[in-house]
């Protein structure tokens, strides 16, 4: 699973996610791409069964980009604890998505398989996505 190396901070507040993605909003590597609708915390697990679904399905062609890392660590406190006595211990880790971020990139395949591979990807992840291309993104941004 992905994880950071090493943290500057053990422990960390749950923070908030209003806003839309200011950053890794265009599909910059692949062809098309997966974008976020919603904020939501992506787990490394989730991360990991995406990629696999992506990848088993184009029979490990062309090439995926995973362009979210799970950088935060979600606590959790063990089962049939009382309230109180401090924070729990970090159980895995998240990655923090806004609206509009490109969170999967693929490239190298024919049209009806990249978008069969990150359907199936999209049903792996907790949050509403959309399939974008490079195109498709590239005329909304200079629309706005």
């Amino acid at each position: 699973m992905l994880m950071p190396k090493r943290v500057k901070r053990r422990k960390v507040q749950r923070g908030r996610m209003n806003g839309k993605a200011t950053r890794g909003n265009k599909i910059t590597y692949g062809e098309y791409g997966i974008v976020a609708m919603e904020p939501c915390w992506i787990t490394s697990n989730q991360i990991e069964a995406a990629r696999i679904a992506m990848t088993r399905y184009t029979k490990r062609g062309g090439k995926v980009w995973i362009k979210i890392f799970p950088d935060k660590p979600i606590t959790k406190k063990p089962a049939q604890t009382r309230m109180g006595s401090g924070k729990g211990n970090p159980e895995f880790w998240v990655a923090v998505v806004k609206p509009g971020r490109v969170m999967f990139e693929i490239g190298g395949v024919k049209e009806e398989m990249a978008l069969e591979a990150l359907r199936l990807a999209t049903h792996k992840l907790p949050c509403k996505t959309k399939i974008a291309s490079k195109a498709d993104l590239e005329t909304k941004v200079e629309g706005e």
